[in-house]
């Protein structure tokens, strides 16, 4: 799976869990809903700042959004 992808699919989880709309995530964390909304679709690419800015509102790791995800549970839309 591409990476830019798993990162986009952990932080939708993380957030979906937390009960946050992309609207609420982008005020806790400072980055454009627009933003949040490609990053979830596999479109960004962030950088080591970013992953710790996404995160840390979550109450999260960094390492978290690159956890691996596997194929069969993200087809399964869980």
């Amino acid at each position: 799976m591409d990476v830019r992808l798993q990162v986009g699919l952990n932080f939708k989880r993380l957030r979906t869990a937390r009960g946050l709309t992309q609207e609420q995530a982008s005020e806790l964390t400072g980055v454009s809903q627009q933003y949040l909304s490609s990053l979830e679709r596999g479109r960004r690419n962030p950088t080591v700042l970013t992953l710790h800015e996404l995160s840390r509102p979550l109450g999260a790791e960094p390492i978290e959004l690159l956890n691996p995800i596997e194929e069969a549970t993200s087809a399964a839309g869980g």
